[in-house]
């Protein structure tokens, strides 16, 4: 059977070649494919995507940085990444390109998901790529200084902690160029947020507070600074919340810390039935030269937000326009437990709306969305800032859909906050850059 199987197949071949003059087209015999492996295949993608925060001594609750400690882990890992919760990114993909964007590929999610689902093979360590390098205990490059709050903070089991201000003096005796800063909370799981204020030397702001000693507003004696202790026109060094990184500003961008300034820490704590202290750090890398362009922190907010009870999509927004002409670099949005979506966009003067971000929010993954390119925008341009709150019982995280919610401090109340960076002349800070000119 088989040899008039091999003349049948002769023949046939010889046939088509008379008859058509076409080269012969043997099928392909189908093979099966070899599944990828961690060396080779999975680990450069947890190097370039992942292991910034999995790895030894960073928030994630487990390394990814050698098959070891992988395995384990193999398919939790490939159900997290074809359901697109990890790398966590919450932009809307039908808005606006970003730099920051930690996203998995299509064929990167079909190829940890082949490796989990061919029981995790090793593969050969000769085709591992060259371990990626990370400074020890930070995400950014080996910080020039490092400025830590000299006291810790303790925190108790439960209850409401008040925001906690910490002042730490820079003893710079030179003007700085901060282009890269990383808060490191000692403490994070305690950390709701953090804002790292830049209070010039001539600043009369807190200046009865202690320093180096963390008070909080009803400590204070003087009503004043009772007050300013939640108002300030200080510029911001950075803000700090769950799984934000660190800032990096490109060359010729850098944000700008006059000599004897001191740093602000305003540190939101919230209780998790352990009691803790915390002792945040904040490093910075100083950029090689003077840059040409200084960037300044602003905010869209609405103090007057007023939720009423099992609203599940209750709409607030804010807007304002430019006082002068600046490059928007990145968007922060910041709400609480209620909050839903958050959106950035320009209304031109057509009435027409541009949407830059919108972010199916997440109170526990508070990024921050670095433009792919940088935007310039002109004096006078209108931006709107829009937040959507879900006060309902279908809410998981609410803590009370029977509450009207307004602004507060606590997670139990709301914020509506954008942050977002731009870049302005060196020479411009931002007292000069809120002087608005007649024609603007």
């Amino acid at each position: 059977m088989k040899k008039f199987g091999s003349y049948f197949l002769a023949a046939f071949s010889l046939l088509l070649t008379a008859a058509t003059w076409q080269t012969t087209v043997v099928a392909p015999v189908k093979q099966a494919k070899t599944p990828p492996t961690f060396y080779k295949d999975v680990l450069p993608i947890l190097q370039d995507k992942c292991q910034s925060c999995h790895r030894s001594q960073q928030p994630a609750p487990m390394s990814l940085a050698t098959y070891e400690h992988t395995r384990p882990w193999a398919n939790r890992i490939a159900n997290a990444v074809r359901m697109k919760m990890m790398p966590p990114w919450f932009a809307d993909p039908r808005y606006g390109h970003f730099a920051n964007d930690p996203s998995l590929s299509e064929e990167q999610i079909a190829t940890i998901t082949a490796w989990a689902d061919a029981g995790a093979p090793a593969g050969d360590p000769h085709d591992a790529p060259t371990p990626r390098k990370w400074s020890e205990g930070w995400n950014i490059p080996e910080p020039d200084v490092v400025a830590k709050m000299p006291k810790p903070v303790p925190i108790p089991v439960r209850g409401q902690v008040e925001y906690t201000y910490e002042i730490v003096p820079t003893h710079f005796v030179e003007d700085k160029w901060v282009q890269m800063a990383e808060l490191r909370p000692s403490s994070p799981a305690h950390v709701h947020h953090a804002v790292v204020y830049i209070r010039p030397p001539d600043s009369d702001w807190l200046r009865h507070a202690p320093i180096g000693e963390p008070f909080t507003a009803s400590t204070l004696t003087d009503e004043q600074e009772r007050r300013q202790a939640h108002e300030t026109t200080s510029d911001l060094l950075l803000v700090y919340a769950p799984g934000s990184a660190p800032d990096r500003w490109a060359d010729g961008l850098a944000k700008f810390v006059p000599a004897g300034s001191d740093l602000v820490f305003q540190m939101h704590y919230t209780t998790n039935g352990e009691a803790a202290a915390d002792e945040t750090s904040v490093g910075l890398v100083f950029a090689k030269s003077p840059p040409k362009q200084r960037v300044i922190t602003l905010q869209l907010n609405n103090h007057a937000l007023i939720i009423p009870p099992g609203a599940d999509n209750f709409r607030v927004e804010v807007a304002g326009t430019l006082p002068n002409d600046a490059t928007l670099l990145s968007l922060f949005p910041h709400m609480h437990l209620r909050g839903k979506r958050f959106e950035y966009d320009i209304i031109h003067d057509d009435g027409s709306v541009e949407t830059l971000l919108r972010v199916n929010y997440h109170f526990h993954w508070q990024l921050s969305y670095k433009l792919a390119e940088p935007r310039e925008l002109k004096a006078g341009t209108k931006l709107r800032a829009i937040a959507w709150y879900d006060n309902s019982k279908n809410n998981p995280h609410n803590p009370d859909p029977e509450k009207t919610v307004t602004w507060g401090d606590q997670t139990s109340d709301e914020m509506m906050v954008g942050f977002f960076d731009v870049a302005v002349p060196a020479a411009m800070d931002k007292w000069k850059f809120f002087i608005r000119h007649q024609d603007n």
